[in-house]
C-alpha cells in the first residue's frame, strides 16, 4: 500500500514538473515568433517603400494596387492589407486574372481562384461592394448582405448599393483582376 501511495506521488509531481516546463517553453516560442514577426514586418515596410511602383519587391510583396472590373466596368477597390491581398496582387503582377462568377443567395456573386489563398477568416457582416476570400480558394463580390466567416479583401468604393445591385444581381459576371 505505502509503495502505491509514494508512486502516486511521484506521478504527480513529474506531471507537474512537465506540464509547468511546457508552459514555459511555449512562451518562450510565442515571444521569439512574436519578435521575428515583428522584424519581418519592419522590413517588409522598409522594403516596400523602395520598390518601383508596379515592381516585385525582394520579399515576393507588390507595391502596386490592382485594378478590377465586373463584365469590362472597372470599379475603384480599397484594398486591404493583409497576405492574402499580396497573393492575389502577385498572380496578377504577370497577367490578367479572370474569374467566371456565379449568383449565389440573392446577395452575392461567387467564383473560383484556382488554387489556394493564405487566409484569416474572422466572422464578418458584409454589405454592398465588400470583396472577400470565403474557403481560401473563392472570391466573394457582394451586392447584398451577409454574415459568416471570410477574409476581408478590399471594398469597392465609387459604387452605391444600387449600382452594386444592378452590376452584379441581374445573371452570372466575370472579374478581371489586372495590375
Amino acid at each position: 500500500m505505502m509503495k502505491k501511495g509514494s508512486l502516486l506521488v511521484v506521478l504527480v509531481i513529474t506531471a507537474i514538473v512537465i506540464t509547468a516546463c511546457s508552459c514555459q517553453s511555449a512562451s518562450h516560442n510565442n515571444a521569439s515568433s512574436n519578435a521575428t514577426n515583428a522584424d519581418a514586418t519592419s522590413t517588409n515596410a522598409t522594403t516596400e517603400n523602395t520598390t518601383q511602383p508596379g515592381s516585385v519587391s525582394d520579399n515576393g510583396q507588390v507595391s502596386e494596387d490592382m485594378k478590377m472590373s465586373i463584365n469590362g466596368t472597372m470599379v475603384n477597390v480599397a484594398w486591404e492589407q493583409n497576405e492574402s491581398v499580396d497573393t492575389l496582387k502577385q498572380l496578377t503582377a504577370q497577367k490578367p486574372l479572370t474569374i467566371n462568377m456565379s449568383m449565389y443567395g440573392g446577395f452575392e456573386q461567387v467564383g473560383s481562384i484556382g488554387q489556394n489563398l493564405p487566409k484569416n477568416d474572422v466572422q464578418t457582416t458584409t454589405s454592398a461592394g465588400d470583396i472577400v476570400l470565403y474557403s481560401g480558394n473563392q472570391i466573394v463580390v457582394f451586392y447584398g448582405s451577409n454574415s459568416w466567416a471570410y477574409t476581408r479583401l478590399g471594398k469597392i468604393t465609387d459604387k452605391s448599393a444600387s449600382q452594386m445591385k444592378d452590376l452584379l444581381g441581374n445573371g452570372d459576371v466575370t472579374i478581371t483582376f489586372t495590375r
